[in-house]
């Protein structure tokens, strides 16, 4: 059966969930060496806590990938993934600055990126799902442009709590106010943007169901 085509502001509401996925990426990017320091990591002990990361990503995305081709349930095959995803990145994000020490942090480090990749690798595959062929190139190129502005607003989020809202340390934790404000609302983006993309598809299944 050939896919309909999907219109701009379709493609938009389809690729959305990366701008949150995003966020989660671009603190954890950003950050997490400093927050290994304020928690008295050496320099040469950062890089080994880093393998949480790749290692996670090399596990999980294939696991993923191949149960959410195959699973079929009242939501369809890939949103349990993804909503699970985006309620344990956000907890994670959530935890994350209020690490205690630097096991914890560590812990937690796996504990996201695992999570985010579960989320991520289903919203990959719907554009394969969605688009016919001709219009495929743009839902990628759409998912590029929610990637590229999640990083640099994750990113830069200490850095405006700093200067732009004048948050300063309160000096109760290791971890700066700023740095534990930016993944506050990075947690509220991830899943807001997840949600979004959900509550717009079970629109969208209504109105397709009415019409039958």
């Amino acid at each position: 059966m050939k896919k309909p085509l999907l219109n701009f502001w379709q493609i938009w509401n389809m690729s959305f969930g990366f701008l949150g996925i995003q966020f989660g990426w671009g603190l954890q990017m950003a950050n997490m060496s400093a927050i290994y320091n304020y928690l008295g990591a050496k320099p040469d002990e950062v890089p080994f806590l880093w393998l949480a990361a790749p290692l996670t990503g090399l596990l999980v995305q294939p696991i993923i990938g191949y149960l959410s081709d195959r699973t079929w349930t009242g939501l369809g095959r890939r949103k349990p993934y993804f909503l699970t995803g985006a309620i344990l990145s956000s907890l994670a994000l959530i935890a994350m600055p209020n690490s205690s020490s630097l096991w914890m942090a560590a812990g937690l480090l796996w504990v996201l990126d695992a999570s985010i990749n579960i989320s991520m690798e289903p919203f990959r595959a719907f554009v394969a799902d969605m688009l016919p062929t001709e219009q495929q190139t743009r839902g990628y190129t759409m998912q590029s442009v929610f990637i590229g502005l999640g990083a640099v607003i994750a990113s830069a989020l200490p850095w405006m709590m700093t200067n732009w809202f004048h948050v300063l340390n309160d000096g109760t934790s290791a971890i700066p106010l700023s740095v534990k404000l930016s993944f506050y609302i990075g947690a509220v983006a991830f899943f807001g943007a997840v949600l979004e993309h959900h509550c717009y598809h079970q629109r969208v299944s209504a109105r397709r169901h009415k019409s039958f």
